[in-house]
């Protein structure tokens, strides 16, 4: 394999909302503007974590995972704010809109970014460049949300080089990569400014005698691929780094799962119960819209004093319905230690090993069958009257303390909250 830097056309316009919900509340309210700031997905108290916080708040240190309280201790006049789903919604409706009016071709990465194919439209925008309809995309999404609202801009041959000029010079920047500044770029990079270069890929490369993102591009393909990542994915890199699309295909959905912080350090095991009872309806509902079904499922609990459990089963049958996660869970969670010195802190749950739904075929047991139909009967409830319209009883004490977290790292899930909104 040897390929040259390529020379095509850079169509793929990536773009990036700064610092979304923080930024958000800061439009909101003007007297949040030029502070640090920080949104939590709960009631804001000493141990609420940051999901996302200002710019003014990174200058300073604090990041994402940050809690409430090292926050105030490093900016005493910081201010943790509840995510206000409402707000987002508004916000990425009109991101989106503005978007689409360029091209069909647009994929949302998350809540806050997302990719604009110029590839089949080209033609249409005439002579424009895409640096022109950068600053003009720019220029609307602060005239349609506030001044206060900022947007990356990266412009690239595909959507690695596209991201990467996103990032390049944050906030409110707008740059383009491609064969003409490809190698100064990569010159004044380190290997983990990379998108998808971590600490564990960082190592393997400087393992190999490749200390810097442009001894990375000169690296042979064969190298990469035999030795480096030991796989294809070092061939996915050698075309990566040079300009040609190999991320265009939606990733694989893995796992579905949620996970809570708790709201108090004394709850009884009713409470408990009760509170993992909510993550399963929500985690249940979360397969079904996403069209899926579990064969494997994971329960964990994280303790005040360090300590963890956890506990995992593969079953042989699929499920999606709430009754059959919750049953399941049951079963892992009669194995979890008891004890007076043990203070649950947070707990959480995954569904994995994931398989294409099969709902809409009749089972021969009418047992199956009946808990489909009552499934679907309390789904199409809900989305008529609103989400948890009807709920298990159960999960009432649950109900009553977990907020809908805003979701990350994919946009399927926040469609549905948008769909029942």
């Amino acid at each position: 394999m040897n390929l040259t830097l390529a020379r095509h056309e850079a169509n793929i316009m990536h773009i990036d909302l700064n610092s979304a919900f923080a930024t958000t509340e800061q439009q909101a309210h003007r007297c949040l503007r030029g502070i640090p700031v920080g949104v939590t997905n709960r009631t804001p108290h000493a141990n609420s974590i940051c999901i996302a916080v200002s710019y003014e708040g990174k200058a300073l240190g604090i990041k994402v995972g940050t809690t409430y309280g090292e926050a105030k201790a490093i900016a005493p006049n910081f201010v943790m704010l509840e995510s206000d789903p409402a707000k987002y919604h508004h916000v990425y409706r009109t991101l989106v809109g503005i978007m689409s009016e360029y091209s069909p071709d647009v994929q949302m990465l998350s809540i806050d970014e997302g990719i604009i194919d110029f590839t089949s439209v080209r033609q249409m925008h005439h002579d424009r460049s895409l640096e022109a309809m950068g600053y003009e995309i720019k220029a609307r999404v602060k005239e349609a949300l506030g001044k206060w609202m900022r947007i990356n801009v990266g412009i690239g041959p595909n959507r690695f080089l596209a991201k990467q000029a996103a990032i390049w010079h944050k906030p409110d920047g707008l740059d383009t990569i491609d064969h003409r500044n490809l190698m100064s770029y990569y010159k004044q990079r380190q290997l983990q400014d990379l998108n998808g270069i971590g600490p564990h890929f960082d190592a393997r490369l400087r393992a190999h005698g490749i200390p810097t993102p442009l001894e990375f591009l000169k690296a042979d393909a064969n190298v990469l691929r035999r030795q480096v990542f030991r796989s294809t994915t070092g061939l996915d890199w050698y075309a990566r780094l040079r300009g040609y699309e190999m991320d265009a295909n939606p990733t694989k959905l893995g796992n579905v799962g949620r996970q809570y912080v708790l709201d108090s350090r004394k709850l009884s095991q009713d409470a408990l119960i009760s509170r993992f009872q909510f993550l399963c309806e929500t985690t249940a509902k979360k397969l079904r819209y996403r069209a899926r079904e579990a064969r494997g499922l994971i329960a964990w609990i994280h303790y005040a004093e360090g300590d963890n459990w956890s506990a995992r089963r593969m079953h042989g049958s699929t499920f999606y319905t709430n009754k059959a996660l919750y049953e399941r869970l049951l079963y892992l969670l009669k194995d979890r230690p008891h004890g007076a010195d043990l203070t649950p802190a947070s707990i959480g749950l995954t569904c994995y090993e994931l398989t294409p739904s099969t709902r809409n075929q009749m089972s021969l047991f009418d047992e199956i069958n009946k808990e489909e139909w009552l499934t679907t009967a309390v789904d199409e409830i809900n989305e008529r009257y609103g989400n948890f319209a009807v709920f298990s009883a159960n999960a009432l004490l649950g109900k009553q303390v977990i907020k809908q977290k805003i979701p990350f790292g994919g946009t399927d899930y926040f469609e549905l909250l948008l769909k029942q909104a």
